[in-house]
């Protein structure tokens, strides 16, 4: 199955084959994971979680269910989730007094509790963030990782003394992502979301946007800015320096379990996934190549590899099943093994073994002595490799249009746009597309540059794509 010309059937089934997911639960939308996809889950955890204590975020973990009391203080938030709550009505056959939901997101779970942890301007910047799950009733059609009902999700919730420190705090998150989304190696599009498609209750959204292999753009997470418009309804205020009580101010930023799907659907082949050495479960399998009369010793030798690699920090794997190498070949390769360590009695002889690498798709020779290092630097060479890769089909694939209706399905359209809400709505209206925004950090117009729709002077661009 060809993935660029049926990716749909390609990925769905590759999820399931590679063994990340089973598929089978009895609650659509909701998968089990098995432990191949749970250990790349929780690698992409670790990477998150270096980036938040790096930037001095301290991890919190609140309770599932929320009152519908707290849910009702932000009418806006309420506006954006009230289709997609999970309800919970009845504590065995007792009618609750008070319903409860399971948390879409968390702003009302955890902000009654801020406002009892601020008090001064000394409790501030308050900086927070949990990895749960939260619940969506999704009813479009869903995908492993991309579009589920059950989430596994990562949000960090931050207070501070005024807008300008918010500011401050969103130029970090924008850091963090550059950081995190090389580990990754997956490019993305930063864009102010337009104010009908901005998250419920924001002051305004930054949303991080690829393309996937389908020509659409698959949004990663989100980066919000709140001003005090949930500081009011929840009282977090603090006193300042002059003695007045004023309204904190507030941001978010989130992402999934999607950028597991992302990192599958990116960097995938024909042959299965192709792991990023940075997430992948099994960075290296050792396959003994076993003849008659050396069984014995070709194992003791792949043992001890085994064993230094380990010691190296390598995350290694010794494939010592009863079966033939082309069959161990074929399954590491579809599960993203980035590098496969052949080693039999001409490798054992010769002081090397042969590494056959999943991204850069050849075999190359490793001494045997200080086979850790040289194993390192080609994880390193595999990491760029992939993000040179998947970086140029992002940029290619952005082309600059005059007119609204040259826009192709399957590219990243860039137009002038005069910031016109109706304008907007004109675009989205005839292609059947979405405008993702407009660019992070602001870009000038060139003079001259006018509204793709009216005619009028342009003074912000705006992209434009089809989305999953």
């Amino acid at each position: 199955m060809r993935k660029e010309e049926e990716f749909n059937d390609w990925y769905n089934n590759i999820v399931e084959e590679a063994g990340l997911v089973d598929k089978r639960y009895p609650v659509k939308g909701m998968n089990v994971w098995l432990p191949y996809g749970w250990k790349a889950m929780r690698l992409i955890d670790a990477l998150i979680r270096r980036e938040m204590e790096r930037t001095e975020h301290d991890e919190v973990c609140f309770p599932l269910l929320i009152p519908k009391t707290e849910f009702d203080k932000e009418a806006e938030h309420i506006a954006g989730f009230g289709a997609e709550v999970y309800w919970v009505t009845h504590a065995g056959n007792n009618e609750l007094d008070v319903p409860l939901l399971l948390r879409p997101t968390s702003e009302t779970a955890m902000y009654p509790m801020f406002s009892l942890w601020v008090r001064s301007h000394t409790d501030l910047p308050l900086k927070t963030f949990q990895l749960v799950n939260t619940f969506r009733y999704e009813t479009k059609q869903t995908k492993a990782f991309i579009r589920m009902r059950e989430i596994h999700f990562f949000e960090a919730h931050t207070c501070h003394v005024d807008f300008e420190d918010a500011e401050r705090q969103i130029a970090e998150d924008l850091e963090i992502m550059k950081h995190f989304a090389k580990d990754l190696c997956i490019p993305y599009l930063l864009t102010k979301r337009p104010d009908w498609d901005k998250f419920a209750g924001a002051y305004y959204t930054v949303g991080l946007d690829t393309i996937m292999p389908t020509g659409r753009t698959l949004q990663l997470g989100s980066i919000h800015q709140y001003k005090t418009n949930f500081a009011v309804p929840y009282n977090i205020t603090y006193e300042n320096e002059g003695g007045e009580q004023v309204h904190a101010h507030q941001t978010t930023y989130g992402m999934s379990e999607r950028l597991l799907g992302t990192v599958v659907g990116i960097h995938g082949d024909e042959k299965g996934i192709i792991f990023p050495p940075s997430i992948a479960p099994i960075q290296a399998v050792i396959v003994p190549i076993l003849s008659k009369g050396n069984q014995e010793h070709v194992m003791e030798e792949a043992r001890k590899l085994e064993e230094e690699l380990k010691a190296e920090g390598i995350r290694v794997h010794l494939d010592d099943r009863d079966f033939r190498p082309g069959y161990k070949y074929n399954d590491w390769e579809l599960r993203g093994v980035p590098l496969r360590l052949e080693i039999g009695m001409r490798d054992i002889e010769g002081g090397h073994v042969m590494a056959a690498c999943r991204v850069q798709g050849k075999k190359i020779l490793v001494k045997r002595e200080g086979a850790g290092e040289q194993i390192k630097l080609i994880f390193q060479e595999q990491q760029e490799i992939l993000w040179q890769k998947a970086r140029s089909i992002l940029e290619e694939s952005i082309r600059t249009i005059e007119d609204y209706n040259q826009y192709e399905e399957g590219t990243i359209a860039k137009a002038g746009w005069c910031g016109e809400e109706e304008c907007g709505h004109t675009i989205e209206d005839f292609t059947g597309a979405a405008i993702l925004g407009t660019p992070v950090p602001e870009e000038e117009t060139p003079e001259g540059t006018r509204c793709c729709v009216c005619g009028a002077h342009a003074p912000s661009w705006i992209y434009i794509a089809k989305t999953h």
